[in-house]
């Protein structure tokens, strides 16, 4: 059962009324017939934790997608960025793209290997809702500074399914928005190609973006693992897409072959080395730990609670925790 800050939910059976449309919803079932036995069905989900009434000409997973498109969480998510703070620039990613990215190459993994692309979606397009400002850097100050004065930590993955329970998303897509990070494993096949396919795709852009910013040249890139797995960005991701399609079809699990999958191990380490905690990287998470705790102290002499709190500072774009903090 998805779990977050709060302690399992309850999840009641999908409610059945006359709103819902039977012609529609034979349409999909019969168009459903043709996916993977592992798939998830888009009627068979394990509901909503409020019931409510079904929607006419969407699916359940649908109507997730939608929730978390039009909400101000998902909106945020432009304003904050991956790896540099608020940086100069137009074309630098941001968690909105780094997003995008994600869900559609989650798309294209599932529809090849016939799973549900609608319940990957919902996920792909809300597993980073709960993220801080300033990216792990900010994340990092958050959980450190709730840690020190409330006994407790803070995992973004844990304030995507805060956000995701709050919009009453079906029990798959909070499953999936929830374990896409950490270590429990999603329960859904789908919930796994969005685990595996978020490393595939911030890994990736952010070479981009280092390489853009000067941080790191084409040469400096490991030798053999580029070699595995392309000396471009697009050709990396075809490379990895084609082997997680390849080596997970028929086995009833999302996977890797052994030597794609170390080389991009690999290649996340040597990002981790040379990058997000490089030396160049200091400065940022300085500036990303100072401006956060100033506002937590803040809200904390303010008198908030908790919750609020920690509502308050991870839904808090970068250039607006920048001001907040100036003006205090």
């Amino acid at each position: 059962m998805p779990s977050g800050t709060r302690g399992p939910r309850h999840y009641a059976e999908p409610v059945r009324t006359e709103t819902r449309d039977p012609a529609f919803e034979q349409r999909v079932r019969a168009a459903e017939e043709n996916l993977s036995p592992h798939a998830v069905r888009s009627y068979e989900t394990r509901g909503r934790e409020l019931p409510e009434e079904e929607c006419g000409v969407r699916t359940p997973f649908q109507r997730d997608r939608d929730r978390i498109v039009h909400s101000k969480a998902f909106r945020r998510l432009k304003g904050k960025t991956q790896v540099f703070i608020d940086p100069a620039g137009d074309h630098v990613r941001t968690r909105m793209t780094h997003t995008l990215e994600t869900t559609a190459i989650s798309r294209v993994v599932a529809r090849a290997l016939r799973l549900n692309e609608d319940l990957v979606e919902a996920i792909g397009l809300g597993h980073d809702m709960g993220h801080t400002p300033f990216g792990h850097a900010g994340e990092d100050a958050l959980d450190e500074a709730v840690r020190e004065r409330f006994g407790r930590r803070f995992r973004h993955n844990e304030q995507s399914l805060r956000i995701a329970r709050s919009l009453n998303l079906t029990y798959e897509v909070c499953d999936g928005i929830l374990t896409h990070t950490g270590e429990r494993e999603p329960e859904t096949l789908e919930g796994k190609i969005v685990r595996l396919v978020d490393r595939v795709a911030y890994i990736n852009h952010d070479i981009d973006d280092a390489v853009r910013y000067g941080i790191l040249t084409a040469d400096d890139l490991p030798n053999e693992e580029i070699a595995i797995l392309g000396e471009k960005g697009s050709a990396r991701i075809d490379r990895l897409v084609h082997d997680i399609v390849e080596a997970s079809e028929g086995t009833g699990d999302i996977r890797q072959s052994a030597e794609v999958g170390e080389a991009m191990l690999s290649l996340r380490a040597f990002m981790f080395e040379r990058v997000y905690l490089g030396p160049q990287a200091a400065p940022e998470h300085t500036r990303a730990r100072v401006v956060v705790r100033r506002i937590f102290d803040h809200l904390v002499e303010r008198g908030d609670a908790a919750d609020e709190i920690v509502d308050y500072v991870a839904g808090m774009t970068d250039r607006f925790a920048l001001d907040y903090a100036e003006s205090l």
